[in-house]
């Protein structure tokens, strides 16, 4: 297995690269994770790992999920402990690095399940912790529509390996996918922060349901609010007039399967 010790070498650099660069990452079709949990984590998701690093404290440390990595990653090599600092992203880094291929997205709403979608969400940390919570609350996928990069290093990091995990569509223009959606069954509910929208409380959510979360600033665009079957909100009791978007998601998440 050949080792890499050198912070120039063209791989490391190339993998420099996509970890820093969402250009990059869309002109490559790849994306970088790093860390133990993550970088394993795709063992058991639908991503497919095209390079693999591991400096040998690491592939001590993890010596069955080592083994289980060379045998399905494109490529594998180990690196100095000069390299995994030089491609960290963190701050202590743990030495191992995966470069996975981005999938075809054919996902598709399926009838009878529960989603959430995201509109211009523009905060990483934000995308990385609803798609988290999502998971963790058995919501069936997300919609991301002019989000920030869902492969962006923070939203990977605060996803904790669920976007690995859960079926997440992109959409190009949701006020048109919901439209479409609709026809087929889908009931959309954009929440907002409007006293004169439906107490989400009182919504009864059946199934086939979508609930829509907005840019942290602005809130959830004009157009994809028209689509929308209903207006919602989260009734507050004290002084605040709004919410976090990664915990209005959570409530509106709640609601939702409850």
């Amino acid at each position: 297995m050949e080792k890499i010790t050198s912070r120039s070498n063209d791989l490391i650099k190339y993998v420099k690269k996509l970890s820093a660069s969402r250009k990059a990452r869309m002109q490559e079709g790849k994306f970088v994770l790093e860390g133990a949990r993550l970088s394993f984590d795709v063992l058991n998701s639908f991503y497919q790992p095209d390079i693999f690093l591991i400096t040998e404290k690491a592939a001590e440390k993890y010596k069955k999920q080592f083994d289980d990595m060379i045998k399905i990653a494109g490529s594998a090599y180990l690196i100095s402990e000069e390299v995994a600092d030089k491609l960290a992203e963190t701050e202590n880094t743990q030495g191992v690095f995966c470069v996975c291929n981005v999938p075809n997205s054919n996902n598709q709403l399926v009838l009878n399940k529960k989603y959430v979608a995201l509109d211009n969400l523009q905060d990483p940390s934000n995308l990385g912790a609803i798609i988290r919570t999502a998971e963790a609350l058995g919501i069936n996928g997300a919609i991301c529509h002019n989000c920030c990069d869902i492969y962006n290093p923070k939203a990977l990091r605060a996803s904790m390996g669920s976007i690995l995990r859960l079926p997440v569509i992109l959409s190009d223009n949701l006020a048109s996918d919901i439209e479409i959606a609709k026809s087929k069954g889908f009931s959309f509910y954009a929440a907002v922060p409007d006293s004169n929208a439906e107490d989400i409380t009182e919504i009864d959510f059946s199934a086939s349901s979508v609930i829509i979360i907005g840019n942290e600033g602005n809130g959830i665009s004009e157009p994809v609010k028209a689509a929308a079957n209903k207006l919602v909100t989260i009734n507050m009791l004290g002084r605040a007039e709004s919410l976090n978007a990664s915990m209005a998601g959570a409530i509106a998440m709640w609601e939702m399967l409850r």
